[in-house]
């Protein structure tokens, strides 16, 4: 199952917080980018926060690999998990 996941940082926060804890992060997700449960990782275009799309069996895994973030258990950042499903509508064109 395709899951969409937006980042979002926890309030009142400092960059000082972030720093001990980024080399590792970028250690994980490089590693669930190899094993291909993580498809694409973009930051947005109008904040510091990334958008991740992972490949899971459901919105639980997808919440047990964010977890497995470092920044997550170190109260840095959270994520919103948005499980996805193919769009239907193109039935339409072929209903009589």
């Amino acid at each position: 199952m395709k899951i969409l996941a937006l980042e979002k940082e926890i309030p009142e926060t400092t960059l000082e917080q972030f720093a001990p804890h980024l080399k590792a992060e970028v250690a994980r997700v490089w590693e669930l980018y190899k094993s291909g449960q993580l498809r694409e990782i973009n930051f947005r275009g109008n904040c510091n926060e990334v958008i991740l799309i992972l490949e899971c069996a459901n919105g639980e895994e997808a919440e047990s690999l964010l977890d497995s973030l470092p920044l997550v258990p170190a109260g840095l950042i959270g994520f919103e998990v948005i499980p996805l499903v193919p769009y239907p509508g193109f039935e339409r064109l072929f209903d009589e």
